[in-house]
């Protein structure tokens, strides 16, 4: 029985995903790291067991009413913990951010600021005192009336609406009109109320051309349509919309992404004329501090704001110094160039990670157990360093750091090494070592011990020649100022540079219009599914294939089962009781509601009439529940070529441990990428193909990220162009061409400092990058 002051973390028995009944003993204040390939069971491990048990625990001290207003994780599955003190979990969230969502309301800075403005502000004589509310955008006390608290208005031209002059009204010059019946409809009232629908647009008075565009009148016709000969058309009352009050009501009430996009096309924005972008009422922009305005103060760089804070009064000057001291830890983690108005979608995933460490650093917490999760994704090396103090700044304050991580520099940094695996899936799910990081080499079984410890020059590519150059810009968008860069086609490219550098925003302006790209692949992080309905076997089109082959069965033929009787999508095969979930959620009276298997399918989502259908011996629901390497054997023998191509894409990219039926919801960001990647490698290609990837390497093991990259390398060997932006030195060292972006962020960036093959860029004077790529050619840890 460990003692009370037992220092270490000790779990027994923890059987949670594909833990194999794991003991380990992990020392307390000390900076763990938990490592092993992608699908190895450190998540499980570190998150689905430590930390869940740490909040299982402090839940039972919470009142039952209180405990249903916070999200729960569920009791792991473990035998018992010991020495387990209250942990704070900061995981990777990648839900997208509303354009509403800001650095200030990330950091929770904007409250603070709200505040001095509200208790500390200069107001204009006899005004009457606001509350805090009143100085946001996203409040109704607080938000310009013009622009609803967006800063932003859109409007529309003649040059926008009508692109090509020449065209008559009947060939299709107002491109923003809808195409099919719709079109013609407006362009036939237009006919019927005396307007020339055949005269090229540039010939048609000014006044008719500014009526038909922007009126806001609704005129009602009748209109007698031209007949065809096969069909008779009667009469019927058309009203006209102009052009502008078409786009303008598709922009802001349309549910289809598509369509807004295509009103999008015709639309620019503009600063609001009321408030001038700054979001707010006039009352609120009347009210100052140290002669600013809190848009103006907001406008600032951290780094300029902190200086601009100080308080002549008492109330000032205790809110001027807690805002000083919340700005700190963003400035030392690298972030002092940001502002408070800036908007989260702009940010890297990299600013966005460390602008909540930074708010965790502010806490002041003391003998918790802080659970991160991939800190380093989307750092550069440089970025990592100043990770490293953060961490042990964390450490040092009385607090236990246990970190999910791949970068080898953070891992090195370690004081305690928790190496999970050997591989992923059914093949993982052990505990390799426990102990100082030094000792891991002499784990022959451990993946993570070969990088580790390998001290061999790089090896030596050959450098290919390029087929064409691409040219892009000149580019002026966030901190890009006429930026131009010329991409190789037919070779591999990495874009490197800091955090904030400006490389996303330069990839982002590759597209299909541009001569020399062909077709265009973008293969980003995002979910390939919000909801549990969307699986690996979904989105890859596999579904599809399995459904036919149950369908093709002597049983389903029997009874007369089609391919929609395999899909637990819709009514018919499906298990009614969970409309095909698997699950049911059950409503706890004082606890938040919790989610069982259903009682009549078990969680198999099929009805019992469908599951008596088999192929080879599996039913529907069990093939679902395969790994895709153990659907591959299974599928091996079978004459289905559409089934082994699309599951050895997924086995080329690394996810032979992924469930077919694996939810959406339960995929990180990079297994997300992967699976899309995959997608598109199995489609049989023709002619040239651009694929740009957005840090393709973000949470892979370098045993992982040796299997992506032969496969993009395999892409570029097929003719193909392939352009990564990218953080990992060892993808880079492996490029044929490196554009550098910086040589800071924000403001301090968006600049190509360097271009040229690897080995050249190592060189190059004032690149971040250079030292750190030139350190990954010699590979000296």
């Amino acid at each position: 029985m460990p003692s009370p002051h037992d220092s270490y973390v000790r779990v027994r028995g923890a059987r949670e995903h594909n833990l194999q009944g794991v003991d380990v003993d992990i020392p307390r204040d000390v900076l763990a790291v938990f490592t092993g390939v992608s699908g190895s069971g450190k998540s499980s491990l570190a998150f689905g067991t430590i930390y869940a048990e740490a909040q299982r625990r402090y839940f039972e001290s919470v009142a039952p009413y209180a405990r249903r207003l916070i999200h729960q994780v569920g009791a792991p599955k473990v035998g018992e913990i010991t020495g387990l003190p209250p942990a704070v979990s900061l995981q990777q969230r990648r839900a997208a951010p509303t354009s509403r969502s800001s650095v200030g309301t990330v950091t929770n800075l904007s409250n603070s600021l709200r505040m001095l403005f509200s208790r500390a502000g200069d107001y204009p004589e006899c005004a009457e005192r606001l509350d805090s509310d009143a100085f946001s955008p996203n409040t109704a006390a607080g938000a310009c009336p013009e622009c609803h608290g967006l800063g932003q208005v859109h409007r529309t031209t003649e040059e926008l609406l009508v692109p090509d002059p020449a065209l008559s009204i009947r060939d299709g010059a107002i491109a923003a009109w809808p195409g099919a019946w719709q079109g013609k409809n407006l362009r036939d009232i237009l006919d019927t109320l005396g307007y020339d629908v055949d005269r090229p647009w540039h010939e048609l008075p000014a006044g008719t051309r500014e009526w038909i565009l922007f009126t806001d009148e609704q005129p009602v016709v009748t209109v007698h349509p031209v007949r065809d000969a096969d069909r008779i058309q009667r009469p019927y009352q058309g009203t006209y919309m102009s052009a502008r009050h078409y786009v303008m009501k598709t922009f802001s009430d349309t549910k289809s992404a598509t369509l807004r996009a295509k009103a999008e096309r015709f639309l620019t924005s503009a600063p609001c004329p009321v408030c001038g972008g700054s979001r707010l009422r006039p009352e609120a922009l009347a009210v100052t501090f140290a002669g600013r305005t809190i848009a103006e103060l907001a406008a600032l760089p951290l780094v300029e704001l902190s200086r601009t804070l100080h308080g002549s009064t008492e109330a000032a000057r205790v809110l001027t110094d807690d805002l000083r001291s919340r700005i700190e830890p963003v400035v030392e983690l690298g972030l002092g160039y940001l502002s408070l108005d800036r908007a989260t979608p702009t940010l890297s995933p990299g600013e966005l990670q460390r602008l909540r460490l930074a708010t965790q650093l502010r806490s002041g917490l003391f003998g918790v157990v802080y659970v991160l999760d991939e800190p380093s994704a989307g750092l550069h090396p440089a970025d990592t360093e100043a990770l490293l103090t953060v961490l042990e700044r964390l450490k040092s304050a009385g607090n236990s750091v246990f970190v999910v991580e791949h970068h080898l520099d953070v891992v090195r940094g370690a004081d305690w090494l928790v190496d999970v695996g050997p591989r992923a899936g059914e093949h993982g799910g052990r505990v390799l070592h426990s102990g100082p990081v030094a000792e891991l080499e002499r784990v022959a079984e451990s993946a993570t011990a070969r990088f580790l410890f390998d001290r061999s020059p790089a090896p030596v590519r050959e450098v290919r020649s390029p087929s064409g150059q691409l040219k892009v810009g000149p580019v002026t968008r966030h901190n890009l100022r006429a930026v131009t860069a010329e991409f190789p086609l037919g070779v591999f490219t990495a874009v490197t540079g800091v955090s904030g550098s400006g490389k996303s925003t330069l990839v982002g302006e590759v597209t299909e219009d541009l001569p020399g790209v062909g077709r265009l692949v973008t293969v980003d992080q995002k979910p390939i599914g919000r909801t549990p309905r969307s699986n690996l076997a979904t989105y890859t089109g596999l579904f599809d294939v399995v459904r036919k082959v149950f369908a093709a069965t002597d049983e389903a033929r029997r009874r007369g089962y089609g391919v929609g009787r395999f899909s637990f999508n819709v009514a018919g095969g499906r298990c009614e009781t969970c409309q095909g979930e698997g699950f049911v959620s059950v409503e706890l009276l004082f606890l938040p509601s919790t989610y069982a298997p259903c009682p009549d399918c078990g969680g198999a989502r099929y009805n019992p009439e469908t599951l008596e259908v088999t192929y080879r011996g599996r039913n529907i629901a069990q093939v679902l529940d395969l790994t895709v390497e153990a659907a591959a054997r299974f599928f091996a023998e079978t004459d289905t070529p559409a089934v082994a191509r699309s599951l050895t894409t997924l086995l080329d990219v690394g996810l032979g441990y992924l469930r077919l039926g694996q939810p959406a919801t339960e995929l990180s960001g990079g297994e997300a990428q992967r699976i899309k990647l995959a997608t598109e490698l199995q489609r049989v290609r023709r002619g040239h193909t651009f694929y740009l990837l957005d840090e393709p390497t973000t949470g892979l093991h370098p045993a992982d990220v040796e299997v992506l990259t032969r496969q993009l390398h395999g892409l570029v060997d097929a003719g193909h162009t392939v352009v990564v932006v990218e953080h990992d030195m060892a993808v880079v060292t492996g490029a044929d061409w490196v554009i550098d972006l910086g040589p800071g962020g924000g403001d301090a960036g968006g600049r190509i400092v360097a271009a040229g093959p690897p080995g050249e860029v190592a060189r190059a004077e004032g690149s971040t990058t250079a030292p750190y790529l030139a350190r990954a050619l010699a590979r000296t840890p």
